[in-house]
């Protein structure tokens, strides 16, 4: 089953802004797992635009997009 994965910010470098993946039985700590992204990275994860949860079964066409924590001052 193919899905879209889009990262954002800091979780871009080495890797990609935005790629169609497949997946067997995806879920979102299954595609971070194979990203190599630590859980403790991610502060927001959306499943077509809404708040998504870590072990959801993600569906054919789904767009996952994972942002890290924002710091400035």
């Amino acid at each position: 089953m193919t899905v879209e994965v889009r990262l954002f910010a800091t979780l871009r470098l080495g890797r990609f802004k935005k790629k169609e993946m497949t997946f067997e039985e995806p879920t979102p700590r299954s595609i971070l797992e194979a990203l190599k992204i630590d859980l403790e990275d991610v502060a927001i994860l959306l499943v077509n635009g809404r708040d998504g949860d870590f072990d959801q079964k993600l569906n054919p066409g789904d767009t996952l997009s994972v942002f890290p924590p924002v710091g400035g001052g």
